[in-house]
């Protein structure tokens, strides 16, 4: 029921996640189907079907990226999904769309890409749950004696000589450390000219949930010069982190202009408020 406020509908999708079955699958699929719907949520259904990884899926995956018309935002998380499937059909379109004139869709594909192809040639690592997260993630970890050290993570994470893939495995071998060395280190990811890429360090650091970050993300949020992807990533990341902060900033930017920045700061309001009620007898 898109008349519902859309916090309240991300918990259902959220729960439908959980479930994870054929039904709650189909559910999911009818409504990333709606384009009357808005990206913010359409975004969140297809990167919720790419987590619960059921095949059925990936040709309505494979249709949004191919359309032209829908919003970027939702393409690209529906090419991250192909990813996380991981069926070697979805090598195709996504290697067609590698190419592709938005940055957003094209450097998603290419990671989906070497995702696929890293898991083909590495049948035997098993990475979910690694870092006690259990997000299928667009990369792996490092499995090497670099996985913790911190510094030389941060130069991998910043070196732009390197494949994006292998840049995000230095973010997630990071995230896994998760410590406020590691998340500092990771707003130097900030920097970097890929909105992509600092959309992705801010949700790493909604992962993580360290106070320690808390300003940096501020910071993301208040530029409205920043890629509404990262500005959306970035609220939702302080609605994990919560705080009074946190909360102060969120209210200032429901009004934001942006739509998806706006949708994004009531359910990282929302997300505060739930776990400052300490009533998890349902969950």
């Amino acid at each position: 029921d898109i008349a519902q406020p859309i916090a309240q509908r991300t918990h259902a999708a959220f729960l439908l996640r959980t479930r994870g079955d054929e039904e709650a699958v189909g559910v999911l699929m009818d409504a990333l189907a709606n384009k009357l719907d808005t990206p913010l949520m359409r975004h969140e259904l297809a990167y919720i079907l790419g987590q619960i990884q059921n095949p059925i899926v990936c040709p309505m995956l494979s249709a949004i990226l191919r359309d032209e018309t829908d919003d970027v935002l939702v393409r690209h998380e529906s090419a991250e999904a192909l990813g996380a499937i991981g069926q070697a059909e979805s090598l195709d379109v996504l290697k067609e769309f590698a190419m592709h004139e938005a940055p957003e869709i094209s450097e998603t594909c290419q990671i989906a890409v070497d995702l696929i192809e890293w898991r083909q040639a590495n049948t035997n690592v098993d990475t979910k749950g690694k870092g006690g997260y259990l997000s299928v993630d667009p990369a792996p970890s490092f499995n090497d004696n670099s996985e913790k050290n911190v510094e030389l993570l941060r130069q991998k994470l910043m070196d732009t000589s390197l494949s994006l893939f292998h840049r995000y495995r230095a973010m997630f071998s990071l995230r896994n450390l998760n410590s406020d060395e590691a998340a500092v280190a990771l707003l130097d990811g900030f920097n970097d000219s890929s909105a992509l890429f600092r959309h992705e360090v801010a949700y790493v650091l909604g992962q993580m949930q360290r106070a320690s970050t808390t300003d940096g993300l501020i910071k993301v949020l208040r530029n409205k010069e920043e890629h509404r992807m990262v500005r959306h990533e970035a609220a939702e990341a302080l609605g994990a982190i919560g705080g009074e902060v946190a909360e102060g900033v969120l209210q200032d930017f429901v009004h934001d202009g942006e739509q998806v920045v706006e949708e994004s700061c009531h359910v990282a309001l929302d997300t505060i408020e739930y776990w400052a009620a300490g009533d998890f007898d349902q969950l």
